[in-house]
């Protein structure tokens, strides 16, 4: 008995030492592998360890977006050449602020979100940078270069990604006088400069990889009469294609908007006044742009011009006045494009078109300017027709320079002086044609004066009139 009770504990123990050998067997492979994920996982994170993000509000990188910049490596600074580098899918002013921590750089001047840049700042390629109410009221850019190696003339916010700047104010600052920059220099001719203390600017450069909207904000004195190059201009895309610029208020900046082969961008609703130069100046090969419903005035150049190669331009529903030259310029190779429903007074001509072609002008309103209607320049199949050209200074409709094969009907011109009923060319001028327009005399006793459509002047015959009118 005593043997068999012998063997049974002996077999018992062997059960349960063979169990417990068992349980530590199994249990050491995925030990083991937890524990080497865990491994891996830290030694794949910042050599900096957690403080170094801090505050950071930039999310970390999604598995699936192997390329996305960490949160500590996505802003970096170049102090040789003062210059911020952010590459983030999503940040912001705070975000610089956090990592770098240098007021010499990037100063929070106001708790309510007044921002001072003594640098330039860069948006890299697929990042996205905001400028809103989260953290910003108003960004003062330094005029004043803190002289390092850089070799740059004025700081400037430079976009090859995108931003978003909704309802806040970008401005230039000058800290010697505690106020804005203001010495932007001026052209007094056809290159003939007078060059201006360099002031920041907001460039969207060629290679941007989305657009740069700017909504319910204030953009002033920014841009410098500086030579034509993109930089000084103030306020230019030369990419940023579907970019809206809607709400704004733009004044003070030397050329309010300036862009080189941009397309299908959108600018409504703004106020553009006391620029340096131009007000609105889509330029070189621009394309499918709208220009609805905005105010422009007081700049010290053309309020809208779009100038070489432009061509699928909307401009509609503006009110343009009292600017230094024309209301509305379509210049140099505009082509296919179209003016109206707009309101344009007090300028020099207001609407001139000079060496552009197969446009349309119509239903705009145009008073008390010195040349109405100006097609200059060799300008040719242009349709022109249904505005009124209220009390022109000189004359009502001007057709000059070679300019041919143009159409102007159903246009209503009401003056009260004899150069203000005038609808003139000049001998080089062939095959334009003109019909049913209506010419108003305002007052009692005014006569057409030589050279009208409705008269038969000296180049009468180079005129072909249908039912022009004329009432007293």
């Amino acid at each position: 008995m005593s043997l068999f009770v012998f063997v049974f504990v002996t077999s018992v123990l062997a059960l349960v030492a063979l169990l417990i050998f068992q349980h530590v067997v199994f249990n050491v492979l995925p030990l083991s592998i937890q524990e080497t994920k865990a491994i891996k996982h830290k030694s794949s994170s910042s050599p900096h360890g957690p403080s170094s993000t801090k505050g950071n509000t930039i999310p970390a990188p999604l598995p699936t977006q192997p390329n996305r910049a960490s949160p500590v490596g996505c802003i970096n600074y170049n102090p040789s050449t003062r210059t911020i580098t952010v590459g983030c899918s999503s940040s912001r002013l705070t975000d610089i602020d956090n990592k770098l921590h240098d007021n010499s750089v990037l100063a929070k001047q106001s708790p309510t979100g007044t921002w001072f840049l003594s640098a330039n700042l860069l948006i890299a390629r697929d990042a996205v940078f905001h400028i809103d109410p989260t953290d910003t009221k108003w960004l003062k850019i330094n005029s004043k270069v803190i002289r390092s190696l850089a070799k740059t003339s004025a700081y400037s916010i430079d976009i090859h990604g995108s931003m978003r700047i909704d309802s806040v104010k970008i401005t230039s600052w000058d800290p010697t006088t505690n106020y804005y920059a203001i010495t932007n220099g001026s052209r007094t001719g056809i290159g003939q400069f007078i060059f201006g203390a360099p002031r920041p600017g907001i460039i969207v450069e060629k290679d941007a990889t989305g657009p740069t909207n700017i909504i319910n904000s204030e953009i002033a004195y920014l841009g410098y009469e500086g030579g034509k190059h993109l930089g000084a201009s103030g306020f230019a895309y030369s990419g940023g294609d579907g970019s809206i610029l809607r709400n704004d208020n733009i004044h003070h900046v030397y050329f309010a908007f300036y862009s080189i082969g941009v397309g299908h961008m959108i600018i409504e609703n703004n106020i553009i006044r006391n620029s340096g130069h131009y007000g609105l100046d889509p330029h070189t090969g621009t394309h499918d742009m709208i220009i609805r419903n905005n105010t422009i005035y007081d700049n010290n150049g053309s309020g809208i011009i779009c100038s070489l190669n432009c061509y699928n331009i909307l401009i509609e529903n503006n009110k343009v006045h009292d600017n230094a030259e024309n209301g509305i310029d379509f210049s140099r190779n505009m082509t296919s494009s179209v003016a109206r429903n707009n309101i344009v007074y007090n300028e020099p001509s207001g609407v001139f078109v000079s060496q552009s072609h197969n446009n349309q002008v119509s239903n705009n309103t145009i008073s008390t300017s010195r040349v109405g209607l100006n097609v200059n320049s060799g300008s040719s199949n242009n349709k022109i027709f249904t505005n009124t050209i209220s009390h022109p200074i000189t004359i009502a409709i001007l057709v000059a320079s070679g300019s041919s094969g143009n159409t102007f009907s159903s246009n209503k011109i009401v003056g009260s002086t004899p150069q203000g009923l005038k609808i003139e060319q000049d001998p080089t001028s062939m095959n334009n044609i003109f019909f049913d327009n209506q010419i108003i005399r305002s007052s009692a006793g005014t006569t057409v004066g030589p050279g009208d459509a409705s008269s038969q002047g000296p180049h009468a015959k180079q005129i072909l009139q249908h039912h022009n009118s004329i009432n007293k």
